[in-house]
């Protein structure tokens, strides 16, 4: 991982020199030049999936706390302001106005899609780039026409890619023929997920139900399932519902393997469901705190050491996601948000703790997936899948 050290690169002279500009001015002046580097978290905090927005923030303050410590970018240090969406699309839409009126020269979040692709036209508006570290629906970066939206940005893989993974995952690491869908319809992460499985899976799609976000008993449903025969389970929706899914599910008799999306990516899923009930459950992730990588190591003792908890790969992504912006920034000659979206395009291996990526023509990560395998609630295994 780039992880360097942003040491202040300038002589004392010019130090005292700039500081005095600063104090004739006593404001941001006209050209750009600015005193730091403002950042604005715009998160889920509160709401139905907080647990996302939460994780995220918190590897973004440390990630911007690391920086800072070691000096800054180019003498510059980050200034980061949070805000919470409360899991609202339409608060995400006004906070990423706010936020860009209040001076933030690069947003980063909503966590959510359906969040994501609601701030997004609001950070065009105000041409301030957006850089989501989850939102995953294919058309986050793109406009209605098929172009690129030239200020979003990804750190994340794309529903297709992980939809497609987990397909061809379930064909040849299972060996299934058959499978039934069980996905959220509410949400345009759910219906592309299971819209992206269906294109690619080999097998027979025996059953395709449907539920909406907030439901909690799956029960009639799930009944229905026990009269068919399928030999995998999928359930493209959030960790909300997946895991209650899970819990009725193997309370009622159902063992087939159960397959999700990176939204299952949480600890709650595990509450939600009772660790005994996930076995045999698999889900796609962006990160893993298994393997040798020194760097992942680093990460996971410091997250640890601030937050008393192992981060998960939400707070992987966010992390990443300020490191990917430093190393942007390290190039300007000025900092402005145009500029932090100019540097941003031209990103090439890029190497943080969820993995090695350049941005392709639509601002989307080219990086591997990784399928994770869930016993009692842990992890105990992983196959890394990578772009085609």
């Amino acid at each position: 991982m780039k992880k360097r050290t942003w040491f202040v690169g300038i002589t004392a002279s010019a130090a005292l020199l700039m500081a005095a500009c600063e104090a004739e001015s006593g404001e941001e002046g006209s050209s750009g030049e600015t005193d730091s580097i403002n950042i604005a978290g715009i998160f889920e905090q509160s709401g139905p999936v907080a647990a996302y927005g939460t994780s995220e923030l918190n590897g973004v303050q440390l990630a911007v706390e690391e920086i800072n410590e070691a000096g800054g970018v180019n003498g510059l240090e980050f200034d980061l302001t949070d805000y919470d969406t409360q899991s609202e699309e339409t608060e995400a839409a006004q906070l990423a106005t706010r936020a860009a009126s209040e001076g933030a020269h690069v947003l980063v979040g909503p966590a959510t899609s359906g969040a994501a692709m609601a701030a997004a036209p609001s950070a065009t508006a105000a041409s301030v780039p957006l850089v989501s570290p989850s939102a995953t629906a294919d058309q986050v970066t793109v406009g209605e026409d098929g172009e690129v939206t030239p200020f979003v940005f990804r750190t994340s893989f794309k529903d297709s890619f992980q939809g497609v993974a987990l397909a061809n995952f379930a064909a040849n690491e299972l060996g299934a023929e058959t499978a039934v869908i069980l996905g959220d319809n509410s949400s345009d992460y759910g219906v592309g997920l299971a819209e992206a499985f269906t294109g690619e899976f080999s097998g027979e799609i025996v059953a395709t139900e449907n539920f909406t976000a907030g439901d909690t008993d799956f029960s009639a449903v799930l009944t229905s399932l026990t009269n068919q025969d399928f030999d995998v389970l999928f359930i493209p929706g959030y960790y909300e519902e997946a895991g209650l899914i899970i819990r009725q599910a193997r309370e009622m008799g159902i063992d087939q393997p159960i397959l999700g999306p990176d939204g299952f990516g949480n600890a709650q899923l595990v509450e939600l469901a009772g660790a005994e009930n996930v076995t045999d459950v698999y889900y796609s992730a962006h990160y893993t705190s298994e393997g040798d990588n020194p760097d992942v190591a680093d990460f996971i003792s410091a997250f640890e050491e601030k937050y008393g908890s192992e981060p998960d790969m939400f707070a992987a992504l966010a992390y990443d996601t300020v490191y990917l912006i430093a190393d942007a920034v390290e190039d300007l000659d000025e900092v402005t948000p145009e500029g932090i979206r100019d540097a941003l395009r031209e990103v090439e291996d890029f190497e943080g703790v969820t993995g090695t990526f350049s941005f392709d023509d639509f601002h989307n990560p080219v990086k591997s997936a990784i399928v994770v395998e869930l016993d009692n609630g842990e992890e105990v295994n992983f196959t890394e899948v990578q772009p085609e």
